[in-house]
């Protein structure tokens, strides 16, 4: 079992309180993985104190010099990447290949906003008048702090702390308590880059604290957060009144729609990747497929089959393409869902029975799950499951289907499957959401590219990943000069 302290201002300590807590392997719940210290209100307010006394000196380092602690942090990790990925499969319960993919996102995105250091800058504007200069200065906003979620529990971490540390931002982050390793193992990889004491501060605990003091300790500058619409619109709230920098990444409901002319192996493939790939539990991942009449009965039968085919096990069997829920708790939620989808009138086409038998009989298994007969109007049409159900919606055309991918609350994904490319151009145009894919799963991300949602899936305002992460965790300063007299 490893053994994890809280990551304050540059070494490991005990919580103030002296509590701890575990975490289990989701495959195997009898196996403890590791124990972390459970940080309170002091641990966040020494967090919060050491970043703010780091800021100062970190934020007077060029951006270039900063970046070069990132591509050296990147670089250790690739030394590391087969046991973090093993450590990851063994918390969260995605697959090793899932896993290894994910450890090295996190590696590509140090290094890349290694090198986007040297870009880091503003710009000059021509000024109306001669012998003046007019220019624009990119500067740090302070301590910002970070909450993560336990689904991508190294992704999503270093696609906050790398922009938010190229900018000469300090940071206090809490990662989800379901999965926090990754976050303390990025963390000392970047000490052992050279990441000054208190630049970064990492304290697993206790969520209700941690928003208290985001929205109460005037040091903290900005909040970026990914998890739930229902957390995140009440930190909304909790810091509206300090009026500080808010990005919030939360809920999904995502549709993939299926034309009459599409290919039907492509498509029943696409949606079986994103809608059972990682467990369901992507914020990206398809829960709803709306398919053209025509086709439904083929493209239905198509996708039962692979469910069918479907090898559910622990995330380190050779072979395995889902792992289990990451919970018991999220485990019956996904279970719940179907039972109310099936009282609404939905009919369970195959799957959604929870596994114990022989290897499932310790871990939270679940067979993935297609839903037919399911309308619009439907609570597993409208509001999110995290887990591999993915509910199948019959369409009679394509400006039916457009409106009721639009009729949700949430607009994070959005993939349509077609040979028609005026359709496909119509449909980004027309779709409501943040990531449109043609003929493409719709999870999976570019690093280099922006990435946000609409509606309720986001405060649709700063967006993550790419050159655009930086708008986030920069201020822009304009400098008039007068150079004529």
């Amino acid at each position: 079992m490893t053994r994890y302290a809280l990551f304050i201002n540059g070494a490991m300590v005990p919580a103030a309180e002296g509590r701890v807590f575990t975490t289990q392997n989701p495959a195997n719940a009898r196996e403890t993985v590791a124990e972390y210290a459970l940080g309170g209100a002091p641990d966040y307010s020494t967090a919060t104190s050491a970043a703010r006394t780091a800021f100062p000196k970190w934020a007077a380092m060029t951006p270039v010099a900063r970046g070069r602690i990132l591509s050296k942090a990147s670089q250790i990790l690739e030394t590391k990447k087969a046991a973090l990925a093993e450590l990851l499969v063994r918390e969260e319960g995605k697959t090793l290949p899932e896993a290894t993919g994910e450890v090295q996102r996190a590696i590509d995105i140090f290094r890349f906003h290694g090198g986007l250091s040297y870009t880091i800058g503003g710009q000059t504007i021509p000024h109306e008048l001669p012998g003046n200069l007019m220019y624009t200065r990119r500067e740090p906003l302070g301590v910002v702090a970070l909450i993560t979620p336990w689904n991508f529990p190294i992704a999503i971490p270093a696609w906050k702390m790398a922009p938010a540390l190229v900018c000469g931002n300090t940071v206090v982050i809490k990662p989800a308590s379901a999965a926090p390793s990754m976050t303390f193992e990025l963390a000392l990889a970047l000490q052992e880059a050279g990441l000054p004491p208190g630049v970064l501060n990492v304290v697993s605990g206790e969520g209700r604290s941690f928003g208290a003091e985001v929205a109460q300790n005037s040091s903290i500058q900005a909040l970026s957060f990914t998890g739930s619409h229902s957390v995140g619109s009440q930190l909304y709230q909790a810091v509206a009144p300090r009026m500080i920098r808010t990005q919030l990444e939360m809920g999904s409901k995502n549709p993939t729609l299926v034309l009459a002319d599409a290919d039907l192996d492509l498509a029943a493939k696409l949606v079986a990747i994103a809608g059972f790939g990682l467990t369901g539990q992507a914020c990206t991942a398809t829960s709803r497929v709306l398919v053209e009449r025509q086709v439904l009965a083929e493209f239905t039968e198509k996708l039962v089959t692979l469910a069918k085919s479907w090898k559910v096990g622990s995330g380190l069997a050779p072979g395995v393409q889902m792992g289990p829920a990451v919970s018991e708790v999220e485990l019956q939620g996904n279970l719940d869902a179907i039972a109310q989808a099936k009282s609404e009138g939905a009919q369970l086409v195959w799957g959604g029975n929870r596994l114990t038998d022989a290897e499932y009989g310790a871990g939270w298994f679940m067979e993935p799950a297609v839903l037919g007969n399911v309308t619009p109007g439907m609570k597993i049409a409208r509001e999110e499951v995290f887990g591999p159900v993915v509910a199948v919606l019959a369409m009679e055309n394509f400006d039916e289907a457009i409106a009721i991918a639009n009729g949700v609350n949430y607009g994070l994904s959005a993939s349509l499957v077609t040979r028609d490319f005026k359709k496909a151009m119509q449909y980004a145009e027309r779709i409501e959401s943040g990531v449109v894919k043609v003929n493409q799963i719709s999870t999976g991300l570019q690093l280099q590219a922006p990435f946000g949602g609409m509606k309720n899936s986001s405060t649709d305002s700063f967006r993550e990943q790419g050159v655009a992460s930086l708008d986030f965790y920069s201020r822009t300063k304009t400098v008039y000069l007068d150079y004529s007299a």
